[in-house]
């Protein structure tokens, strides 16, 4: 059931308990994770930290720590399915779920006892009604006995007669229904999206409790931008959210120039930006960030001599040398830097490029320290998803929760310089895929499969890289086709996952068009939304071609899959989207 009221049915039940918070491995969760800690901190809850990269982990967490605990908080993860058939949980268990995940399972929202879903109401749930899809069965168990014992063999011969006409009506009916229920879940269960950020969620309880602080307020600041990063959430969407937030930056920022308000040289500010769409360029060279960026090196299309010429023509535009251009961001000539966004928007629009600023935040740590939300983001993402053999998973999730505390400035800047490294690798494996012509039309899909020992491909066999660089990958692809039908396409993309296990990570992308024409290709509902509809159709072709799958990602459109299965596989996805 939706929780209507966060303080009284979530916080003041757990206030006084133990309980147990499954995190998932993605920057959102992270962040709503650090904020739900520095809640439980003020109030002295107990609490044990456990994070889940997937449907397995968590089962297997989950039967070690029920017996003793009553009380679990899952963040990001468990919406989207039948939770309690999932894990088999005791009668007297109760989940509180926060997720971004949709559509939100039904069975989850008609559950009144155990499940508590921390999801905003104000998101365009669509939930269908109760009975349309739970009917009551007791009518039928009353009409199926009514056997009477009338002396007349006549009326007992009409009496049968017409409990015959009434069982054939009421199976037809019962038949009406279940098509319709059918029909019903279908439409509702057919595309995956995502809603409110979970850093945001919890920062809005926090708010409730008058207990936001700023570092709550930055979280759930990079919360949002996560989402907007990894393109989850639409544009509208995102400006709306931004603007929601842009209010308490304002609240906790605004401090008057007299003696009593004046800021400490080394406190944190946090502050409302309208920057460049360039990442990292402050902690790289502009140049770099230019090469590096998903959105410019798609619109010059970088992996080309051609397009190497027009970012020579953008940089010769605005007049900058190539000397400053190439250097530090921070060793540049202040002379320049003063009016640089405005140089690069300008130049940016003769060039077909009318979104190089965005609205955003950024944070100061005294005057040293400055970071755009999309660093931070980056950052963490690179520091959650390192290859490096030195740490297992837990290890790398607890690196990238701790280089979100100011304290931990260090791990921060290790993570943007593992960022650079996945950014640069993102852009050299786009260049290559693009000039040998491994993107390839299928019919109703677009796919392309990174082979082993491709350079750098071990930095995409994570989801969440995976995912980005897919995305990247279809942004690019449609500003270099001429073919108009590919640019409508879906992208399946296919990474070696494990050598030793012969699987591979399969991730299926949503075709790379404008909002209106999203609406257009995928959504019943008047407002567009960035949907995913690959998780059922992965289901249905691996189980009509026996395919060994596992869809342990909370993503639905995320899969492992057997490498030697994947040509059958492939085939049955393609009749099955024609």
């Amino acid at each position: 059931m939706f929780v209507s009221d966060f303080r009284k049915e979530f916080y003041e039940v757990v206030q006084s308990q133990r309980v147990l918070l499954f995190v998932a491995s993605d920057v959102d969760a992270l962040c709503a994770c650090k904020i739900l800690q520095a809640l439980f901190q003020c109030d002295h809850v107990q609490y044990t930290l456990v994070p889940v990269s997937g449907w397995q982990e968590l089962e297997t967490s989950f039967l070690e720590h029920k017996e003793q605990f009553r009380y679990f908080i899952l963040i990001n993860c468990g919406a989207n399915v039948d939770l309690l058939d999932i894990l088999q949980p005791d009668e007297d268990t109760i989940f509180f779920v926060c997720d971004t995940h949709r559509p939100v399972s039904v069975i989850n929202v008609y559950n009144n006892t155990q499940i508590k879903l921390l999801i905003k109401q104000d998101d365009d749930l669509e939930v269908p009604a109760y009975e349309d899809i739970f009917r009551d069965e007791e009518e039928d168990e009353e009409h199926s006995g009514n056997d009477s014992d009338g002396s007349e063999p006549s009326e007992k011969r009409t009496r049968l007669e017409e409990e015959i006409v009434e069982e054939t009506m009421r199976r037809r009916q019962r038949r009406e229904w279940e098509a319709r229920r059918r029909d019903i879940l279908f439409d509702y269960e057919q595309y995956e999206y995502h809603g409110t950020s979970s850093a945001m969620v919890m920062f809005e309880l926090a708010w409730m409790l008058s207990k936001d602080l700023n570092d709550m307020l930055w979280w759930a600041i990079v919360g949002l931008t996560d989402q907007w990063v990894q393109d989850k959430i639409t544009q509208m969407k995102y400006v709306t959210d931004v603007g929601v937030l842009q209010r308490h930056v304002s609240r906790h920022n605004h401090r008057n120039e007299d003696e009593e308000n004046t800021l400490s040289v080394d406190c944190t500010r946090i502050s409302f930006e309208y920057d460049l769409r360039l990442a990292l360029y402050q902690h790289w060279s502009l140049h770099d960030s230019l090469c590096n960026t998903s959105y410019t090196a798609a619109r010059f299309k970088l992996w080309s001599v051609h397009g190497q010429k027009r970012l020579q023509e953008f940089l010769a535009d605005m007049g900058l040398p190539l000397k400053q251009v190439k250097q530090k961001f921070q060793a540049m000539d202040i002379s320049l830097k003063e009016n640089l966004r405005e140089m690069i928007e300008e130049s940016a629009n003769k060039f077909g490029m009318k979104d190089m600023r965005v609205q955003t935040f950024s944070i100061h740590f005294g005057f040293k320290h400055k970071f755009l939300a999309s660093d931070v983001v980056f950052a963490t993402m690179s520091l959650m998803e390192s290859p490096e053999r030195d740490g297992s998973g837990t290890d790398h999730f607890i690196q990238a929760l701790d280089s979100l505390s100011r304290s931990n400035l260090d791990k921060l800047y290790h993570g943007l310089e593992l960022a650079k490294k996945q950014l640069r690798a993102t852009q050299q494996t786009i260049a290559s895929c693009l000039c040998t012509n491994l993107v390839i039309s299928q019919g109703p899909f677009l796919y392309c499969s990174l082979m082993e020992g491709t350079p750098d491909v071990v930095l995409f066999s994570r989801p969440a890289s995976l995912s980005l660089l897919s995305k990247h990958l279809l942004k690019s692809f449609v500003c270099s086709t001429k073919n108009r039908r590919c640019k409508l396409l879906p992208l399946v993309m296919a990474a070696p996952l494990s050598v030793e296990h012969g699987t591979v990570t399969v991730v299926g992308i949503p075709p790379e068009t404008d909002s209106s024409d999203r609406k257009k290709v995928h959504c019943r509902q008047p407002d567009p939304r960035h949907v995913f509809f690959f998780g059922r159709a992965f289901e249905k072709a691996a189980e009509s071609t026996s395919s060994r799958m596992l869809h342990n990602h909370f993503d639905l459109s995320v899969i492992e899959l057997k490498a030697e299965d994947r040509s059958k596989f492939l085939d049955a996805l393609i009749s099955l989207l024609s």
